[in-house]
């Protein structure tokens, strides 16, 4: 591994200690005597750090929204979206290993420094949007749980998702664990309004695909910004590089990745199904169709299934903005390190990306249209990191034994070209009728 892709990490990747050998699975070799669980077990860190940013404000703010509006109808995104998640994810993950560099650094390496300022620069857009959402969430919840008045909600969100960073041990596991927990926390509070809502034999008419009108497709299209998330495929491929060569060594690393990504991803999964569940049995179902800001939520829940229902709602949404903010934080400096070769300090970067939060709010913008319009700008942003990874990940010369099978590679366009057509659609609607 290069120097300078050793240096990318903000918290050394799943534990790894700067200066130390890395595994085929990007994590520090494990002494001979660790048990075949605690070996397996490493391997859960890359995953749940990217897990937890498929649970963040922005999947509060579009699946609330769709099940209030649309009932069930769109549960079918959801599904297609995450297992869209889990495939992306797999491949940029298998690039780390396979090549020992980031998407970003083979971006830079691969391609003229025009484009690659290109690719940095919507890259960081990404990263803002994505940021834009965290924070703004963490600012809801603090306002729903203690009163906190939104701007100091923001700075309070962005020093905690700081501090999760910060004090993260080098050479150790607790910054995965701990977003495992947050991760766990999230669904458990959902789960528990699902049960006061009861179950309904009409959610599973919503895995039938279906649109009913532009909204619901700007919902959908938020939907899979919300859930197939630019910056962590970015940060995928540097959590799992690696500078292992061995092919059999590296089909074990990738069998054992290929089933943490699906258990970490499953969670964060049926998370947001939750949500939309939730949102469609309590809001739609009693006629609270126009049920779409957080603070309206809340306050429904509160009044429909009882006080201890809205609280799990704050909490949840607390937890995923500071956890889902460390996160976009992290891939952050990933992403300039990779393109350009360059970091920041941490509070600088920190600051920087919580202005366009801040100034949203300061104008007067309804935080949670704020949530679902930055969502949406992140399924605009997809492409940008799903091209680059589909090309690299299908050469031979670059990818050895782990280069994609032809049909990995049409399943990838096919991808692409799904979020190309709502993104279209999107742009088209509005302008065409």
């Amino acid at each position: 591994m290069t120097d300078h892709a050793a240096g990318t990490n903000l918290v050394a990747p799943s534990g790894a200690v700067p200066g130390t050998p890395r595994q085929q699975n990007g994590l520090p070799p494990l002494p001979r005597s660790v048990g075949r669980w605690a070996r397996r077990a490493a391997f859960f860190g890359p995953a749940f750090v990217v897990s937890m940013a498929y649970v963040d404000p922005g999947n509060f703010a579009t699946n609330t929204a769709a099940g209030a509006a649309y009932g069930y109808q769109l549960l079918w995104v959801i599904v297609v979206a995450n297992v869209v998640a889990m495939f992306v994810q797999y491949l940029s993950a298998k690039l780390g290993m396979a090549t020992g560099r980031s998407l970003p650094e083979l971006c830079r390496d691969t391609c003229g420094r025009p484009l690659t300022l290109l690719l940095w620069v919507q890259a960081e857009i990404v990263a803002i949007a994505t940021d834009l959402a965290e924070l703004i969430g963490g600012a809801v919840a603090l306002s729903l749980l203690f009163g906190v008045p939104l701007i100091p909600g923001v700075l309070i969100t962005a020093a905690v998702s700081v501090l999760l960073l910060v004090l993260a041990p080098r050479g150790r596991h607790h910054f995965e664990m701990v977003l495992a927990g947050m991760l766990l926390v999230v669904l458990s509070g959902f789960l528990y309004q699902a049960i006061g809502a009861g179950p309904s034999r009409e959610a599973a008419a919503g895995l039938l695909p279906g649109f009913a009108g532009t909204e619901s497709v700007l919902l959908a299209s938020g939907i899979v910004g919300a859930t197939v998330m630019p910056h962590v495929i970015y940060l995928h491929s540097a959590l799992t590089r690696s500078t292992a060569s061995d092919p059999a060594r590296q089909g074990k690393a990738l069998r054992h990745t290929r089933r943490e990504i699906a258990v970490a991803l499953s969670f964060a999964g049926l998370a947001n199904m939750t949500m939309l569940v939730v949102a469609a049995a309590v809001f739609h179902r009693d006629g609270h169709t126009g049920t779409d800001t957080l603070h309206e939520a809340h306050s429904a829940l509160g009044s429909l299934l009882g006080p201890t229902a809205a609280i799990t709602f704050a909490v949840a949404l607390l937890v995923a903005g500071l956890a889902s903010s460390s996160v976009g934080t992290y891939a952050g400096q990933i992403i300039m390190e990779g393109f350009l070769r360059r970091r920041i300090p941490l509070i600088v970067r920190r600051a920087a990306t919580m202005l366009p939060a801040v100034g949203i709010l300061l104008v007067g913008v309804e935080p949670t249209r704020a949530l679902i319009l930055s969502q949406a700008a992140l399924s605009f942003g997809i492409p940008f990191a799903l091209v680059p990874l589909i090309i690299f990940t299908s050469r031979r010369k670059l990818m050895g034994a782990l280069v994609n099978r032809p049909r990995t590679t049409i399943t990838a366009v096919a991808a692409v070209a799904l979020i190309c057509g709502l993104n279209v659609f999107l742009l088209a609607e509005p302008l065409f009728g």
